[in-house]
Formats: C-alpha cells, structure tokens, sequence
C-alpha cells in the first residue's frame, strides 16, 4: 500500500474551525485526521504540505517509522505547529491501518479495556445560580463529573476584552463554595482556569475555598516553566489537571517524573497522535496518573481518543463538548455522518474498522475557512494577559 495524495480541508464548523486531513492510498482506502491546534490552521497546512512531498509513495502502514522520520529528519525537532500537523497525519494513518486490517484502531494500541468511555461536562455562567442550576441539570441526567468556568473577571462597564484575574478568582471561589454545598460531596467538581493566574493568584484562589471543594484545577499558570507548578504545588492541596498544550512526551516528562500534575491532560490531535499520545499513558501509568484527554475539537479527535481511552488502564474522563449545558456543535452529523455514539455522558467504543468516523468530504469542498483569532485579553490598564 502506498500514499497517493494528502488533501487539507480548513473548515468552519460550529463555532470554530477544524482542521481536517484525508491520506488516500493506491488500494482506495483513506484515512481522516485532525490537527488540533485551533487558530493557527494556516501554520499547521503550510507543515503538513511540506510533509506531503516525501510521504506520497510510503507505506502509512509503518506508523512508527513514519512518526520517527517525521520527527527527527530535521534539525528543528517538534514545535507544537509541527506536532499539530503529525497528529493529524498520524491519527490518519491509523485510521487507514484498522480499516485495511478490517479490526477497531484500539485493536492495533492493544485492545478494549472498557467498552464505554466516561465523560466530563463543562458549564459557564454569568452568576451563582446558573452555576448552580446547570449543574443540578447535569447530575439529574447522569453526570458526574462537572467541570465549571470561572468568573470572567470584568464588570457590565469593561468592554469583553478585559479580564481581571483578582476580580475573578474572589467570586468564583465563592460560587464554587456554594455549588459544592448544593450538590454535596458526590460529584467530581472541577475547574479551568485556561492558565490565565499567576502563582500567587492561584494559591490564593485555591486556599479562598474550604478543602474538599474541588477534585481538580486544570491548567492554572502557564506550564513553561515547571518549577513554577511545584511552587504552586506546595501551596495547595487541591490536584492539578494539566498538558492539553503538550507537544510531546517530552513536554510531559518533568510533570509526570516529579509528580506535578495528578492528571494528564493529553491531547491526541496536538501531543503527535495516537503513537505519541500512547507513550504519554505508559509513562504516566508509572506514575499512577490518569489520563484526562483535552478534546475541545471535532468527532475525528473524538473518535481518536475514544479508542485510546479504551486501550490504556490509566483513564479518568474524557472531555466532551456536547452536554445538556452546552451544544457547540462540533461533531454536527451533516458534516460527520458517522462517528462514535454519545450516550449521555458515555462515549461507545466503535466496533468497526478504522477510527470509526467519515467525514462529508463534498460539503467541506464548496466551504471556506473562517479567519478566527482566539481572544485577545487585557487588564484594565491596557496591559496584556492570558486567554
């Protein structure tokens, strides 16, 4: 089998683009992949282009091999643009692999350990009682495990743009209080920050709320820097969720090896696919850490994680974004009319051969890509601050 061509689809779906790639082969069968680094799509095409001129005429088969020259025949070695373009093309030709093989992709990772993968909602609101309300209306269907968003940290004056870290952290500690008091001490009750605190703001954050209020905090800081996160570490007892922005197993590495983070937040369409993204769960198992796969994306990321959450033993919960509290439509079925079931807040592991997924290729042919800029945030004072 041989790689014949490498075709990029840069498509606006739900609120946000997708990155979709298709590796078609000379025995008619093609793989779909996803690149996962939002907003930067253009970047992530001009790699994979690149890529394409020398992988036309492989074997996709020989995923490994191919993850290794991908890697390593350059002198500038990863970067999450250049991983973000692996991911995507790996995760395809596993896709293409199971499909010719006619066995599941989480056959070719090992095997089934579970046959439903349990999954976590998000709710946002603007006040105490929608926090509240949203989650009571998860656990009455079945849910949980909750994460919520924090305060947007402005007032009904500031324009959406400003976002005041101190603002926020004082009242969304007293609604996460509240809402752990409301639903008592069942629920796994989580929170993303999205790295947008300093490591003072975040301690103070964690120590405003009785212990026992959360179960984890996801990405608190900025993760560049990993004695920052031990530092923090030392000031809070509440456990870190954390590597939805690592590009490797390297990235991974001192987080795991020294015991910062208490859940691995992998991400399959950014880390380097499936290949990458099973050595992240092996290195973690040895750490006793449990993935917690970010997965803000479309149903091939879905569908991709699926079948690595059910081929490892260290799993917790994957990320869904289609819940009673949000509807992003990101795996709309027009644009993806076939991909792993969603029951409530279980995700089925698909039973036939590939990924599980397809994509409407001809739709995706007479759209365009939307420019989208993730938000740019300020303080007050003009100064710039994380998203």
């Amino acid at each position: 089998m041989k790689i014949t061509d490498i075709k990029t689809y840069p498509t606006w779906i739900g609120r946000r683009n997708q990155l979709i790639i298709k590796v078609e082969t000379d025995e008619g069968i093609h793989g779909w992949g996803e690149s996962g680094l939002s907003g930067r799509e253009e970047a992530v095409i001009g790699a994979i282009n690149h890529y394409r001129e020398w992988l036309i005429g492989r074997n996709p088969m020989n995923i490994e091999a191919l993850w290794q020259e991908l890697y390593r025949s350059q002198y500038f070695e990863g970067g999450r643009v250049l991983t973000a373009a692996m991911s995507a093309l790996d995760i395809a030709f596993y896709d293409i692999t199971g499909k010719a093989l006619g066995v599941p992709v989480y056959q070719l990772l090992g095997g089934k350990q579970r046959d439903w993968i349990p999954c976590f909602a998000t709710i946002q609101g603007s006040n105490e009682q929608e926090f509240i309300e949203q989650a009571k209306l998860l656990i009455e269907r079945g849910w949980t495990v909750i994460r919520t968003g924090s305060h947007p940290g402005r007032t009904a004056e500031d324009d959406e743009s400003v976002f005041e870290p101190r603002e926020s952290i004082g009242q969304t500690a007293k609604w996460l209080t509240r809402l752990r008091e409301e639903v008592g001490p069942d629920p796994v009750l989580g929170i993303d920050y999205h790295h947008r605190l300093s490591v003072a703001e975040a301690a103070s954050f964690c120590q405003r709320m009785p212990s026992g209020t959360l179960d984890f905090i996801e990405e608190p800081i900025r993760d560049e820097t990993p004695s920052t996160y031990q530092a923090l570490r030392q000031m809070t007892d509440v456990p870190f969720a954390i590597g939805e922005e690592f590009a490797s197993k390297w990235q991974f590495l001192p987080y795991l090896e020294q015991d910062i983070t208490q859940f691995a937040r992998v991400d399959v369409c950014n880390v380097g696919g499936l290949t990458e993204a099973k050595k992240v769960a092996a290195l973690a198992e040895a750490h006793y850490i449990d993935l917690m796969p970010h997965n803000p994306l479309g149903a091939i990321c879905t569908a991709a994680t699926v079948h690595l959450a059910a081929s490892v033993p260290n799993f917790a919960w994957q990320e869904v974004r289609s819940s009673p509290t949000e509807q992003l439509s990101f795996s709309d079925e027009d644009w993806f009319p076939v991909q792993p079931t969603q029951d409530e807040s279980r995700l089925l592991v698909p039973d036939v051969p590939g990924l599980g997924v397809e994509f409407n290729e001809e739709r995706a042919q007479g759209s365009q890509m939307k420019y989208w800029e993730a938000p740019h945030l300020k303080r007050r004072d003009g100064s710039v601050t994380n998203w």
